[in-house]
């Protein structure tokens, strides 16, 4: 039994906290609301995230994140991109030598163009020794709850604390595998939100199963093309973290990114998108880091270029695919030579 600190008492840091409560560790979770701390507590319901579940009584919650951090052997972030920073610097003064920082979350900051795990050890103090670890793949937090046969990935530039990792989480229901690509599956986690947002969005102008096929083919070569670019192991794109996150993310009613391009198809502008869903869309400023970055390094992503008209330049949606369509002609395998590994 490991006593792990759960940060960020969300959907997704709820279920999280269950999985490793199922496996008999001992669970503390931290929430900024004392609303909702004390229903974790009282109750062992967290119902705005995750409605009709129950938490194991082995998750206990707290406001204080000192006493969250007291003698824990791991801790897991969970929150979104934008607060990984602040969240960091809250635990420099309880941080443990040498326990696993290990992050949920999926995103890329647009002022850096950093990836989580980058933003963590940057935040850390020089020769930190904790290493940081990354859990992705295709895993709505409903089904998590409710203990439905979920497989993700794990994956940091020490293995060995990955492995330990894959230890906290694996069981019956939760199968965990470890990849050594941290790039390609932080890349993968993060970039197929802005494909789920632009399937939502198709799906609220009308169109059928075969757009939305065409626009997750193209997607996921797409996020490749910027991968490889960035230094990532191509075939982690077909793996878990890629291919099957960008599987579930775009074709589930769980979604928020899916919800999210579903409320803009239908004609909802996205200041209205974002107050009814109430809750962080990551996949709007992932679409905003994606785009600056891939002018950066020079990688052409027609579809994100698209979206980030949508969302930041009042694009219709219509016109951005009247443009993604009439694009000038091409071979596949110009895009997709990338995709293979090098002989």
């Amino acid at each position: 039994m490991s006593k792990i600190a759960v940060l960020g008492a969300g959907s997704w840091g709820t279920a999280l906290a269950m999985v490793l409560a199922d496996n008999d560790h001992e669970v503390k979770i931290w929430g900024r609301r004392e609303i909702q701390i004390t229903e974790i507590n009282d109750l062992h319901t967290n119902n705005k995230y995750l409605p009709d579940v129950k938490l194991p009584h082995n998750i206990k919650a707290f406001t204080d994140i000192g006493m969250t951090l007291v003698d824990t052997d791991a801790i897991l972030l969970v929150v979104p991109t934008k607060s990984i920073r602040t969240v960091v610097k809250l635990i420099l003064p309880y941080l443990r030598t040498d326990i696993p920082i290990i992050h949920a979350s999926k995103g890329i900051e647009p002022s850096s163009s950093k990836r989580i795990s980058e933003m963590i050890e940057e935040e850390l103090p020089k020769g930190n020794s904790n290493p940081v670890v990354v859990l992705s793949g295709p895993s709505h937090a409903e089904e998590v709850s409710q203990r439905q046969p979920t497989t993700v990935t794990v994956s940091s530039l020490n293995m060995d604390a990955a492995e330990y990792v894959q230890d906290l989480f694996m069981n019956q229901s939760f199968r965990v595998y470890t990849n050594a690509d941290l790039i390609g599956v932080e890349l993968g986690g993060a970039l197929k939100n802005i494909i789920a947002l632009c399937a939502g969005l198709t799906d609220g102008l009308g169109f059928g199963d075969n757009a939305k096929a065409a626009l997750m083919t193209r997607g996921l070569a797409e996020i490749a093309r910027l991968g490889i670019k960035l230094g990532a192991n191509p075939l982690t794109f077909s793996g878990l973290s890629g291919l099957g996150d960008l599987i579930v993310t775009c074709t589930s009613v769980h979604s928020r990114n899916w919800r999210a391009g579903n409320m803009l198809g239908k004609g909802m502008s996205i200041d209205e998108v974002l107050e009814q869903m109430g809750m962080v869309v990551e996949g709007i400023r992932t679409t905003e880091a994606a785009y600056l970055l891939a002018k950066k390094v020079n990688v052409e992503m027609p579809i994100t270029s698209a979206l980030y008209g949508v969302l930041f330049s009042r694009k219709k949606p219509e016109d951005a695919v009247e443009e993604l369509m009439g694009r000038v002609k091409k071979h596949e395998g110009e895009d997709l030579s990338g995709l293979l590994p090098n002989k």
